[in-house]
């Protein structure tokens, strides 16, 4: 049994191996997502499935090839609960860490409140 019998980098055309070498690709950009974990374990499995007619003299083979990714790490965020002037409940996310409380936004420059909106001064009629 040492003879191959078939040669993967050509069995179905090629397609098998170019089905592995694209999934390949796909797990490694999963690797490199730092939205997931290193340490989990991926997978890639080739399935072949082979069926015989009755007379045993042919067999359909059924390629399928999987993979099991890291999932994207979970996200986490905070809303600030409210109501509306028609008492619905109503949230906006907590941008400052602290409820009412204001921060500096240093990507822009300005001063906002907690959910993120800039304040404006001089419409509140500051003075120098």
């Amino acid at each position: 049994m040492d003879e191959m019998i078939v040669d993967l980098n050509d069995f179905a055309d090629g397609a098998l191996a170019e089905r592995f070498n694209y999934e390949l690709k796909n797990l490694l950009q999963n690797i490199a997502d730092p939205n997931t974990d290193p340490k989990k374990k991926r997978k890639l499995q080739i399935v072949l499935t082979l069926t015989s007619n009755e007379k045993r003299e042919i067999a359909e083979v059924d390629i399928d090839v999987k993979t099991t990714p890291a999932p994207r790490l979970s996200l986490g965020s905070t809303l600030v609960m409210d109501r509306d002037e028609a008492g619905y409940a109503t949230a906006a996310e907590l941008k400052s860490g602290v409820k009412d409380q204001t921060y500096f936004d240093s990507e822009d420059g300005r001063i906002k409140d907690d959910r993120g909106g800039v304040i404006d001064f001089k419409a509140q009629g500051g003075s120098k």
